[in-house]
């Protein structure tokens, strides 16, 4: 059957096997006496380690927001309550700076700078270009940003997720549950990170029915409610009766839209279906809080590394939501035979537009 897509373009020891080797008798009262040496060289060391070892009540992290703010019911406030947990589970001490445009990133990285923070972790790949800055002029302190990768320093650790896997199980279930065969997805910007959102939710949508058919739209902006409620109301007026959104606080638009017209929303990031409870089917998780979490521990532990970290499906760092009242018995069933191929590699889900392209064609319209 013919796979129909609308456009509507609008605006991620050594184990130093220490090995004794035996000689003459002579040789071992040396051996012992060297050995002595350095147990006490070592005992030395251990001593100033501990000495200046900091207890988990003296680091200090500091979370900048993206101009959704704190309180976007999405990515920023998910990355927050990670870093609240840590600090009421870990002990240290926490802190945020919100982001209203942004020119408000590179002076907030200069405050937690200025402030000695121990680490510093940007929400968004919109923050890359400031976090890079204070991270090339401050060596000594250790930055972790989330979704994006393209920050080589030893200080910066990008804490990416297969954001793909978690819009195809919501695009199988928008499949699946669809009474129009009609479907929305707002994104927030498109760039290669957002787009794997769309990437993953049309493939969903056209597994689970070959049939659909997906509007698209490109809000521009991850702060702007009306505009996401002006798609999504577009979409909505065009047929579709569900609509995936992926654009922080401009998603909460969307969702405003298709509650005051009775169709089904579908959050991100978070478990959005407290916002609407009886509107928003599903949403696709990221795990920011985990991450952020994770990223707080090992800077106590001392194992916090520059480099990529990636978090998916087997690994619990993506998933569709737990709230699932609204899904029929059926979809759920469905959607985990599903999840379990796609954890065993039986499905591979397109993160790409030249993976997308080669099994679906040119039809996801937002690149």
């Amino acid at each position: 059957m013919k796979k129909k897509m609308l456009a509507v373009l609008l605006a991620g020891t050594m184990a130093a096997s220490m090995t004794a080797c035996g000689g003459s008798s002579s040789s071992n009262t040396a051996d012992t006496t060297a050995a002595a040496k350095e147990a006490g060289d070592s005992a030395e060391k251990t001593g100033e380690a501990k000495a200046d070892a900091k207890d988990a009540s003296e680091f200090k992290i500091g979370l900048i927001t993206d101009v959704g703010g704190v309180n976007d019911g999405s990515f920023n406030q998910s990355s927050w309550e990670g870093l609240e947990r840590a600090g009421e589970e870990l002990g240290v001490t926490v802190n945020y700076l919100e982001s209203a445009t942004d020119a408000d990133y590179a002076p907030n990285m200069e405050t937690f700078v200025d402030e000695d923070y121990d680490l510093i972790i940007s929400v968004g790949y919109m923050l890359a270009d400031a976090t890079r800055a204070a991270a090339e002029a401050n060596p000594d302190t250790k930055f972790a940003i989330i979704d994006d990768a393209t920050i080589d320093l030893p200080n910066v650790t990008s804490l990416m997720f297969r954001a793909e896997q978690a819009s195809y199980l919501v695009g199988y279930v928008a499949g699946l549950t669809t009474k129009t065969n009609n479907i929305g997805f707002v994104v927030g910007m498109t760039n290669e990170t957002m787009n794997q959102f769309g990437y993953g939710y049309c493939a969903g949508a056209i597994d689970a029915n070959p049939d659909i058919t997906v509007q698209q739209f490109n809000a521009n902006s991850f702060a702007d409610s009306a505009t996401g409620k002006t798609m999504a109301n577009t979409a909505i007026t065009n047929g579709a009766d569900i609509v995936f959104q992926a654009a922080g606080a401009t998603g909460l638009g969307v969702i405003e839209a298709c509650q005051e017209a009775g169709v089904y929303a579908i959050g991100v990031d978070s478990d959005q279906s407290s916002i609407a409870p009886n509107t928003v089917l599903t949403s696709a998780m990221k795990r920011v809080d985990n991450a952020v979490y994770e990223a707080v521990q090992e800077l106590i532990d001392g194992s916090l590394e520059g480099g990529v970290k990636t978090f998916d499906l087997a690994a619990g760092g993506v998933d569709i939501a737990p709230s699932q009242d609204l899904i029929a018995p059926e979809v759920i069933s469905a959607v985990d035979e599903v999840k379990e191929k796609i954890v065993n590699g039986e499905i591979e889900v397109p993160d790409d537009k030249e993976s997308f392209e080669a099994k679906y064609g040119d039809v996801y319209q937002l690149d």
